[in-house]
Formats: C-alpha cells, sequence, structure tokens
C-alpha cells in the first residue's frame, strides 16, 4: 500500500508564486528599491517590475550554485546577462536552499536591509510550511477516518498500514469510539453555500472537542469519530454528550446529528457508521422534529429497515393488508398499535384507547379474525409487529 496522496503532496515545501509574490510585496512597502525573488532553478517568480517575471536571473544562479550570499557590484553586473548590481541571498526550509531573494542597489547601501529581509523572508516560508504541514496532516486525518469506517473511494488500505497510518498521525487507535453522522439537511442551499457550511463546521468541531476525528463524506455529510472516556458507551450519557455537541454547533435550521450505535472488533467503526446511517433516515420519518436521533432509541426500525423491501416485506405485510380491507376508520390498527405500545398489556391499553377492557377484548378478537392469526401465539403477534414497523419506516 502506497502512502495516501495527500501525504505525497505535501512531502516536501515548494516556493510557490502567491507566497514569493507577498514577500516582494512586504519588503517593498518598507525598502525603497526594487526586489526579486527566484526559485530553485533561478527563475524569477516574483518582482517588484512585473516585466523581469519568468526570466532567468544570473546572480540567483550562483548563490544556487554556491549555497551562499553573493553580492554583486557595477564591475560584475557588467560581466553577467540582464544583470544588476545588488545582493543575492539563499532562503531556505526544511534545512535545504528553497529559492533566493534579491534586492536591488549598491551593495554596501542595502547589506543590511538585505539580511533583515532574508530573515522575515525565512520566517514566512516557516510560517507557510507549518501551515502546509497542518493541511497535510488535516487530509491525512479525514484519509484515515474514511478507511476506518469503510468510506474510502479508493481500494482498502491492509490493517498494518492503516496501524502505521494512525501511528504517524498520533491517532490511537486502541481508544473506543463510536461515529455520529452530521447531516446539513437544507435543500435551499446552493452547492457552495453548502460546502461553506460543511467547512465551517469542521473548525467549530476542532475547536470544541480536540479529540474528534472529522472527515467529509459527501457534500451534505460530515462523519466525526467521537472518542469514548471509560465509562461513556452508556446510551443516556452519549445521547447527553451528542445533544450537548449538537447545541454548541449552534442553531442552525436542518442540522441533523446521528449517533450510531458503539461496536467492537475490527469493523466496530464501520458498523457504528451504518448504523449512524440508518438512524438518520429511520429518525427522519419517525422523529420529523428532532435533530438529534440515537441508535438506541431507534434500534428496532434501524434493524428492521433490511426487511423492507423485496419478497419477504411483502410477506410482512400482508396480514395488515388483510386487516386494512374491512378497516375502513383504521379503528382496528389504532388498537394493535396502542397494544403493542402497552407490551400487550388490557389495561393500560385500554385506557390508551378510552375504551373498557372487554371492548378491547373484542377487537383483538376482530383483528385475529381478520388477519387469519391467533393473539394467544408469539410468533403470530410477532408478524403484526413487524408488519407495523415496517408500515411505519415506509410512512
Amino acid at each position: 500500500m502506497s502512502i495516501p496522496s495527500a501525504a505525497r503532496s505535501a512531502a516536501m515545501f515548494l516556493l510557490d508564486v502567491s507566497l514569493a509574490q507577498s514577500i516582494v510585496d512586504r519588503a517593498m512597502q518598507i525598502l525603497h528599491t526594487n526586489v526579486n525573488v527566484m526559485d530553485e532553478r533561478g527563475l524569477i517568480i516574483a518582482s517588484g517590475e512585473a516585466a523581469r517575471i519568468g526570466t532567468r536571473h544570473e546572480g540567483a544562479l550562483l548563490v544556487l550554485a554556491q549555497g551562499r550570499a553573493v553580492e554583486i557590484d557595477e564591475a560584475v553586473a557588467s560581466r553577467l546577462h540582464d544583470t544588476r548590481p545588488g545582493i543575492n541571498l539563499p532562503l531556505r526550509a526544511e534545512g535545504r536552499v528553497v529559492g533566493v531573494v534579491g534586492l536591488s542597489g549598491a551593495p554596501e547601501a542595502i547589506r543590511q536591509h538585505a539580511e533583515l529581509v532574508r530573515m522575515a523572508a525565512e520566517t514566512m516560508l516557516e510560517q507557510a510550511r507549518l501551515l502546509q504541514v497542518l493541511a497535510r496532516d488535516e487530509r491525512l486525518r479525514e484519509e484515515l477516518v474514511l478507511q476506518l469506517i469503510g468510506a474510502a473511494p479508493a481500494r482498502p488500505a491492509s490493517d498494518e498500514w492503516v496501524r502505521e497510518w494512525a501511528r504517524r498521525l498520533q491517532v490511537d487507535l486502541a481508544v473506543p469510539r463510536v461515529a455520529v453522522l452530521i447531516d446539513i439537511d437544507a435543500p435551499a442551499l446552493a452547492a457552495d453555500a453548502v460546502l461553506a457550511e460543511q467547512q465551517r463546521l469542521q473548525r467549530q468541531l476542532a475547536t470544541l472537542e480536540p479529540g474528534l476525528l472529522p472527515a467529509p463524506v459527501s457534500l451534505r455529510e460530515l462523519a466525526v469519530l467521537l472518542p469514548l472516556p471509560p465509562g461513556e458507551g452508556e446510551a443516556s450519557r452519549l445521547r447527553a454528550r451528542v445533544e450537548g455537541l449538537r447545541a454548541r454547533l449552534g442553531a442552525q435550521a436542518g442540522l441533523r446529528l446521528a449517533l450510531g450505535g458503539v461496536f467492537a472488533g475490527a469493523e466496530g467503526l464501520a458498523r457504528s457508521w451504518q448504523s449512524a446511517r440508518a438512524t438518520l433516515r429511520a429518525g427522519r420519518r419517525r422523529q420529523p422534529e428532532a435533530d438529534v436521533h440515537c441508535y438506541a432509541d431507534l434500534t428496532l426500525a434501524v434493524l428492521l429497515a433490511g426487511l423492507a423491501e423485496g419478497w419477504r416485506a411483502d410477506e410482512l405485510q400482508r396480514p395488515l393488508q388483510r386487516l386494512a380491507a374491512h378497516d375502513r376508520d383504521g379503528q382496528l390498527r389504532r388498537t394493535l398499535e396502542a397494544w403493542f405500545a402497552h407490551d400487550m398489556k388490557t389495561a393500560p391499553s385500554a385506557a390508551a384507547l378510552h375504551v373498557h377492557r372487554n371492548t378491547l377484548d373484542y377487537r383483538l378478537r376482530r383483528i385475529g379474525e381478520l388477519t387469519g392469526l391467533d393473539l394467544a401465539r408469539l410468533d403470530d403477534c410477532l408478524l403484526l409487529f413487524i408488519g407495523l414497523a415496517l408500515a411505519t419506516n415506509e410512512a
């Protein structure tokens, strides 16, 4: 398994044009002389004189060859092609020369200024390098998260490589984690606005809890791996933590969080992510006003969702279809739903329906007759219960 693309792209710091021009612009705000910045090939990539950009600088070639500052006076300049008097100094980053900064003018007049410009330029190079490293590590962490949840676009990495990858990023895979899906449910937003919101959420998550591992999975979805300190695997504590996270993310409309299940083993995070996605779908149907959905609250609905298609779904729905043919006002179905909601106990079910116990018994017998099932048998009750659950999932 080769090193990830994000690591390859940032393996070596390079002096780019925009950074070089920033060095020129800042120096020329203070000095009344032209400043040039040359790359590793001696080409001028930024200058106070735009016409010189893209040309080769003879003084820079000398600096690159000798690895030290080179002063050019009038006599030396006359012997070099298109060269003016001045001082050229090497710019170093990561322990190597990455370019050259040059100041035009008599060397004795600008010597002190040249050294200050070089120091300031190398400070800017170091800041840019650090930002590049941070950006690289952020991209690598995102790729690692996608590998762990099984959502990486490339072929899966080996377990050994993932462990090494995580070690280099100082991510402890021994820490138990659970997947949280953040969904930007705002159809009215244009794609660029959704992307901006996603990036804002990533920045905000980094400040809220440094231990979180977020990664964009799609334009509207963020996967977040939430570390679990000892004792935080309980559903109620996890729910409270995710609700607190949602509150701290702000009151943006259309932002939903779905908490997956906690699963052990090598495939645990992938299963946690799959359960988070299924929880979001079930939560939208059953709790449309809520902005936090938890697998622990919707476990049965999530697990039954896999039965919602094909011939099995047809068979599970058949008893309810027979019931519906003789239940025009839906009274018997509501009775069945209340009975299951109260654990098939007569007294609380009758109270919830505001009917006498005898009326409830009559309706349950009628349901059995119409569906052809015996409500005294557990298997038959399960058929009706699962059928109702699937119907609710589809609603």
